[in-house]
């Protein structure tokens, strides 16, 4: 891992995620073949976007945050804007991917998000009094 990567465990991972308006993870275990592939090229574009955040989850030594994040492959990469995830994908990404996932997170109105995550949740809440009511008719 290059100075430009900062490995996350569950013991630093709230710190540096809450603690960062920008935050790159790439999910990712040593034996797995894809992930070493994509290592070189997250890597170049960490060292690229020295103003971003970049992590790496060993899923293999952190299997607490793998679960947390429901990964079931990989690599996967998540971006967290604000403590909100705005992208998890799994797979390798070719440079030019990775570049286009960036500058459209980079992009993101997150007024317009938080909105829309507040929105969810309400619908999601009131969804959830329905079902309560109901049981209880």
């Amino acid at each position: 891992m290059s100075s430009s990567t900062v490995e996350l465990t569950k013991d630093n991972f709230d710190e540096v995620v809450s603690g960062s308006g920008f935050v790159l993870i790439d999910f990712w275990a040593s034996w797995c073949g894809p992930c070493r592939q994509f290592a070189p090229v997250y890597e170049g574009a960490a060292e690229r976007h020295g103003d971003l955040v970049f992590g790496k989850v060993d899923t293999e030594a952190q299997p607490e945050l793998a679960a947390a994040f429901e990964i079931r492959s990989i690599p996967t990469l998540m971006i967290v804007r604000d403590n909100i995830a705005v992208y998890a994908q799994p797979g390798a990404l070719p440079e030019a991917a990775l570049e286009d996932v960036i500058r459209q997170a980079r992009a993101l109105d997150m007024d317009e998000v938080r909105a829309s995550v507040a929105e969810e949740r309400a619908k999601a809440g009131d969804a959830a009094q329905g079902e309560g009511q109901s049981a209880g008719e």
